[in-house]
């Protein structure tokens, strides 16, 4: 299986900057797809940002601009450098990944979540 930690979360102001990461580690065999979700109190979880293996990203209209993401196919890992940012930008993060497993079809994985509150 893939195991995903999240890290980086945390307070900032209102137009204050956080990078998020993300570590997957276990019996992977490759990654595809690795990202960024969230989840606001009240709220349904959420796309943020995506990247395939390739580099191609995708971002949600509400953050593009503002965020960048990117990720080290050697390492397994993924990042998200979150600029300007905004109160509704609270939420917690979840990483995730669609990686190949040895022994196992291709699956969706998921970090525990962190934090991240923007607020004066």
């Amino acid at each position: 299986q893939v195991q995903l930690v999240e890290s980086g979360g945390g307070l900032v102001q209102p137009g204050g900057s956080l990078r998020l990461s993300c570590a997957a580690s276990g019996s992977i065999f490759s990654i595809y797809t690795m990202g960024w979700y969230r989840q606001a109190p009240g709220k349904q979880r959420e796309l943020v940002a995506r990247i395939t293996r390739a580099g191609t990203t995708n971002y949600a209209d509400s953050v593009k601009g503002r965020f960048t993401i990117s990720r080290d196919n050697a390492k397994n890992t993924v990042n998200l450098r979150m600029n300007s940012l905004k109160p509704e930008d609270t939420a917690v993060y979840y990483c995730y990944a669609e990686a190949l497993v040895a022994g196992q079809e291709m699956g969706n994985y998921w970090g525990p979540g962190t934090q991240v509150t923007v607020s004066s």
